[in-house]
């Protein structure tokens, strides 16, 4: 047979529902569309509790009890090796503030380094220039970027606005301004470093920040927000997901639809080789019967994925469709390779037997 006419006949027995093509369609589709999307939940809410915990700050540690070395602590954050997502910064207890409009009341306040700025504002250019306050000083005193701050001692300008929930991370910072020193002004009480993915390394350089000699020896190393498991792994919870066998579930399934969709007409294929059609040309036919349904289903169902992972990711909508699409990819692959080794074993001798038992 030519090219043309197998090509055309397989289009004719598709439009005209011999090779019952939109069942076909819709088992894949729906195969695809729900093992994928049931993988591509699974990656979504690991996702958001990684991203609970980096906004939570449950993986930032900070070391206690010791007197820590302002620039060595700031220096951190160009630790890890080439990798990104480090900040660090250093703190201690400063003067009581008391603003002019509230003169009975004092607030309390902390020296940090620029580090800790930036780990709080989340941001590696933060301003410096002037005091931070969380959002809940700023709401009460009318404060906001650029405001001057009057206090007893004097008058400075707020520098930044920063967030602090209460989810159960170290309380102090929540009501209390924030006041940006030189790194090598003195010495400092604690050292916070944050690192994305996390790893027990920081936990080691923590204590090369303290300055030796200076009663160091009951310093530790704390979660900065103790409400969260402090073992979490995210590489391990993600290649541990139950829902990793996915794509060779939909394989299975795949097989099943194309060996499926061969048997049913085994009759009519022994038939056409006995009438004289090759085997290739076969073979040829069911292919592209096959791809047609098959690749529509698994391109729509690629499709509604990719919708719902760029609606619902709340972070790297990319990573979770190429963890989703695998599943209707291996439902394809088993479809076509299965209908194809299924369409082989059908031979011109089985055909009285296929018509005995029709």
């Amino acid at each position: 047979m030519r090219l043309g006419s197998v090509l055309s006949e397989a289009l004719r027995n598709i439009g005209s529902g011999v090779s019952r093509a939109f069942a076909m369609f819709l088992a894949v589709l729906l195969s695809g569309t729900l093992l994928g999307g049931y993988e591509a939940m699974t990656v979504i809410d690991l996702e958001s509790q990684a991203v609970q915990r980096i906004n939570a700050y449950a993986d930032v540690n900070a070391i206690v009890g010791g007197t820590v070395d302002g620039t060595a602590c700031d220096r951190l954050s160009d630790a890890g090796d080439g990798m990104t997502g480090t900040l660090a910064g250093a703190m201690r207890a400063g003067e009581q503030v008391v603003p002019l409009a509230t003169p009975g009341k004092d607030i309390s306040s902390y020296d940090v380094t620029p580090g800790m700025i930036r780990l709080i504002a989340g941001n590696a250019k933060a301003d410096v220039s002037g005091v931070w306050v969380p959002r809940d000083v700023a709401k009460d005193f009318g404060l906001a970027v650029g405001s001057a701050l009057r206090t007893r001692e004097g008058t400075t300008r707020v520098a930044g606005v920063f967030d602090w929930p209460n989810d159960g991370r170290d309380t102090r910072f929540a009501y209390a301004f924030i006041v940006p020193v030189s790194a090598s002004a003195s010495t400092f009480n604690e050292c916070w470093v944050k690192r994305w993915p996390a790893d027990g390394q920081m936990e080691n350089l923590l204590y090369a920040t303290l300055v030796a000699g200076s009663g160091s020896s009951n310093a530790g190393v704390t979660q900065v927000n103790k409400g969260f498991d402090a073992h979490y792994d995210a590489r391990a919870s993600y290649v541990n997901r139950s829902t990793r066998w996915m794509p060779w579930v939909g394989l299975a399934i795949g097989v099943l639809v194309g060996v499926f969709g061969v048997r049913r007409r085994r009759l009519e294929y022994a038939g056409a080789l006995h009438s004289g059609q090759s085997k290739g040309a076969q073979l040829l036919g069911i292919g592209v019967e096959t791809g047609v349904w098959a690749g529509l289903a698994t391109f729509a169902s690629c499709a509604l994925l990719l919708a719902y992972a760029v609606r619902m990711s709340r972070s790297d909508w990319a990573a979770v469709l190429a963890a989703a699409v695998r599943t209707p990819l291996a439902v394809f692959a088993g479809v076509m390779v299965a209908s194809l080794f299924a369409g082989l074993l059908i031979r011109e001798s089985q055909l009285f037997r296929f018509f005995k038992k029709r």
